[in-house]
């Protein structure tokens, strides 16, 4: 079944971050966000550590879309994800599950071309790895853009503790 990205981008005025994702949980498709706030936006799923990560860089807290949305905006961080439409081969979250892409490359080049953005922050390496591949004439283009990849947010990168990810955002995303 092909899923389409259900939240768009997230683009306050000022943006001078960008955090690049690869696509949303299956729960927040599949419209979970009626009944459950944990899938109402992007990074929303139970096991993702992004939002309780970002609280602990920040030392607040972040209960609903509109606090997390204000958030951003203080800090000047827009968010998308790479992959606008794919389908999952083995009905889950994982990355290397996703399939049959169409790539967010129009959104992204226009966020790129409307905003000053400093610097792409990519949520994982699969991210880095294929913004890197398919967004290649992007980079070519905002050659002054740093790109920086945060560590995953999902627990199963457990190389690093989920302490010791909130210490490597705290060093890598914009002070408040």
């Amino acid at each position: 079944m092909i899923e389409t990205h259900p939240f768009g981008n997230f683009v306050p005025l000022y943006a001078k971050y960008l955090i690049l994702g690869s696509f949303t949980g299956r729960q927040a498709v599949k419209g979970n966000a009626s009944t459950d706030d944990a899938y109402d936006w992007f990074y929303g799923t139970k096991r993702n550590q992004f939002w309780s990560i970002i609280e602990g860089a920040y030392g607040i807290e972040l209960k609903n879309k509109i606090a997390r949305q204000e958030i951003l905006t203080k800090l000047g961080i827009a968010m998308a994800d790479i992959i606008y439409q794919c389908e999952r081969e083995e009905g889950n979250n994982l990355d290397n599950n996703l399939i049959n892409i169409v790539y967010n490359i129009d959104a992204i080049t226009e966020i790129l071309e409307k905003n000053k953005i400093e610097k792409i922050l990519f949520s994982s390496r699969f991210v880095e790895n294929e913004f890197r591949k398919i967004f290649k004439s992007i980079i070519d283009i905002h050659p002054t853009i740093e790109l920086i990849t945060l560590p995953s947010p999902s627990p199963r990168y457990a190389q690093l503790s989920k302490e010791q990810k909130i210490l490597k955002y705290k060093e890598l995303l914009p002070k408040i």
